[in-house]
């Protein structure tokens, strides 16, 4: 029994002497993770104000806000542990080779939340804007760190993968105010050119929204196998349905200029009919 009590003081008088001689480098370390979580704090704080003055999502704030905590907090916990003699080298490598296993098995997933993060900075757009990607086109219902929820035109709802939303062309309609419409028309060889071209300027000018700065414009551009063939091009201003009701309103006011002025339209093609002017 006695032989075990001086074993027990012997062990405790070796801790007790590595300790005094490891105090300065205890004190260091524990010095250095006082910092860095003061240091964490202050810029965790300073980042959730920039991001709430920016309009930011508040859950993708949050994120944000604890992995620059985390990062900051992680990094002087290495320095604090290499102050008192552990050897931070090996604890990275290992660390590194896990990140890697991890990140490769994982990969397609973390592409996406990469991707993510990224529109969730950049925000392209916003939920409910009408966007066209990926051959989609529709509402924004959803975005998390995932993939891109749309509710498309016909009703559907698709999930796009946010690598391929920020690898591919995107287009915003609901911030695209301002759109050029173009239409294009066919007139009859036959037809008055001249006369065609002011019934269809003066009928697009007519249609509501269309506006005139920029002002229309028609022009023909190509001797088709029926028909002259142009393009009425116009402005207009509003969202994707009223760039649609537009595009409408001026086919059917071209049209119905070109009636009123005794403009004829090419004929349909039809197989085993000679073009006009050909033999």
């Amino acid at each position: 029994m006695q032989q075990i009590l001086t074993n027990l003081l012997n062990i405790g008088i070796r801790w007790l002497h590595t300790l005094q001689d490891n105090l300065p480098s205890i004190v260091t370390g524990l010095l250095v993770l006082l910092l860095a979580w003061l240091l964490a704090r202050v810029a965790s704080g300073l980042l959730r104000r920039s991001l709430n003055l920016r309009q930011t999502d508040p859950d993708f704030a949050a994120l944000m806000v604890r992995l620059l905590r985390g990062v900051i907090i992680s990094l002087g916990l290495l320095v604090a542990l290499e102050q008192i003699g552990t050897d931070v080298t090996a604890l990275l490598t290992g660390l590194g080779i896990l990140g890697f296993t991890i990140g490769f098995a994982l990969q397609d997933v973390a592409k996406n939340f990469v991707a993510g993060l990224l529109i969730l900075v950049n925000q392209p757009f916003d939920l409910g804007d009408t966007i066209g990607v990926a051959g989609y086109t529709g509402r924004v219902a959803d975005i998390n760190l995932r993939d891109l929820v749309m509710q498309a035109e016909d009703g559907l709802y698709v999930r796009i993968p946010n690598g391929d939303v920020i690898t591919q062309t995107l287009v915003n309609y609901t911030r695209t105010r301002r759109r050029r419409m173009e239409l294009r028309i066919g007139v009859a060889y036959s037809a008055d050119l001249e006369a065609a071209h002011a019934a269809a300027l003066a009928a697009v000018r007519a249609v509501p929204g269309v506006l005139h700065d920029p002002a229309p414009e028609v022009v023909f551009d190509q001797f088709g196998d029926w028909a002259v063939q142009g393009a009425v091009t116009f402005w207009v201003e509003g969202g994707l349905d009223a760039h649609a009701a537009a595009q409408t309103a001026g086919l059917k006011a071209v049209k119905r200029a070109f009636e009123q002025a005794g403009i004829e339209l090419p004929p349909a093609p039809q197989a085993g009919l000679n073009q006009p002017g050909r033999s």
